[in-house]
């Protein structure tokens, strides 16, 4: 397979080319493209310095597979161009997500959908990703009316760039010296910020109505109701969520864990360890559950759960090669 990484010295990207080394993808020729500023830099795969090249309108010819790891307007700029070039461009950014033609895939829920394309799928978001991996076991066993959740979104969700501000102002706040927001909104360390995105017309920002609207595309439910908080927090790595989930049949606590021990791509913990962490889950693929409960408003019907997932992975470069992974096997 010939295959470009469009976006390839991000940290999506970089993550990207890690994991089609570690999951043995079948590459012939890779291409990494970037933009004008990155040629020249080099990146090893399977023991090869591969040279960084721009992106431009003749990169994709002769390519099978593009992973996109760039701006909305960039894979605006240069989606037609993939799609007319005959490669299926599987883009991580936002700018295709909700559109009716484009599948939005999550190999693990979703798989039939993305034979559906018309040269383009569409990664979710990566809050969106982890959250549904632990909620699609519960609706396919009782089905799901609400869900209310709180995201806990580490500072490498907003790039490289987040996760530097994050460690400067640590160290700003041990020099004892300001430490001045550039990344975010307010200093981040030491610090919660209640906002990710921008705040829409219903108050909402743009990260809690993807969370709302990916979610019940993914699901085939457009009925689903979910109310979502997004905070970022200063943790490096690994997005959390707390949710609580209102059913449509009464539920079952260990027949929950049994369906999650099955599902592929969760993780669950032994009986000593009721929740997991953004530590347990950072640089690995699974989604951890945890902290299983019966909702108190809605003893019979509902529960509450955490769960941890990589967003740089999962939540990003794993779910893109997994959905390559659809038709190469």
């Amino acid at each position: 397979m010939n295959v470009a990484i469009l976006g390839a010295t991000g940290m999506v990207g970089r993550e990207m080319i890690k994991v089609l080394e570690e999951r043995n993808f079948p590459v012939d020729t890779l291409k990494l493209l970037a933009s004008r500023r990155s040629v020249g830099q080099t990146v090893m795969f399977n023991g090869k310095e591969i040279g960084i090249e721009e992106a431009n309108d003749q990169s994709f010819n002769g390519m099978d597979f593009v992973f996109g790891a760039v701006s909305n307007p960039m894979a605006e700029e240069f989606a037609p161009i993939i799609v007319k070039a005959g490669a299926l461009f599987i883009d991580n950014s936002s700018a295709f997500r909700m559109q009716d033609a484009v599948p939005l895939i999550i190999p693990e829920i979703n798989p039939k959908d993305a034979y559906k394309h018309q040269g383009i799928i569409a990664n979710p978001n990566c809050s969106t990703i982890i959250a549904m991996m632990a909620l699609h076991p519960i609706q396919k066993r009782y089905g799901i009316k609400n869900v209310v959740a709180c995201t806990y979104q580490a500072v490498s969700g907003a790039g490289q760039e987040g996760t530097q501000e994050l460690l400067d102002q640590i160290k700003c706040s041990v020099n004892g010296d300001p430490a001045v927001p550039k990344v975010f909104a307010q200093p981040i360390a030491y610090n919660v910020i209640p906002c990710i995105g921008a705040i829409e017309e219903n108050g909402y920002t743009s990260e809690e109505m993807k969370m709302r609207n990916e979610g019940r595309k993914i699901l085939h439910q457009d009925d689903l109701n979910i109310n979502c908080t997004c905070v970022r927090v200063p943790v490096l790595r690994s997005h959390s969520i707390a949710m609580t989930v209102k059913t449509n049949s009464e539920v079952n606590l260990d027949q929950i864990r049994k369906d999650w021990a099955k599902a592929p791509g969760i993780g669950t913990l032994p009986k000593d360890r009721s929740y997991p962490t953004p530590l347990d889950s950072s640089d690995q693929d699974l989604v951890l559950v945890g902290r299983l409960r019966n909702d108190l408003n809605h003893p019979n019907k509902g529960v509450s759960f955490w769960c941890c997932g990589d967003q740089v992975r999962k939540g990003a470069a794993t779910n893109a090669i997994q959905i390559a992974e659809l038709f190469v096997k």
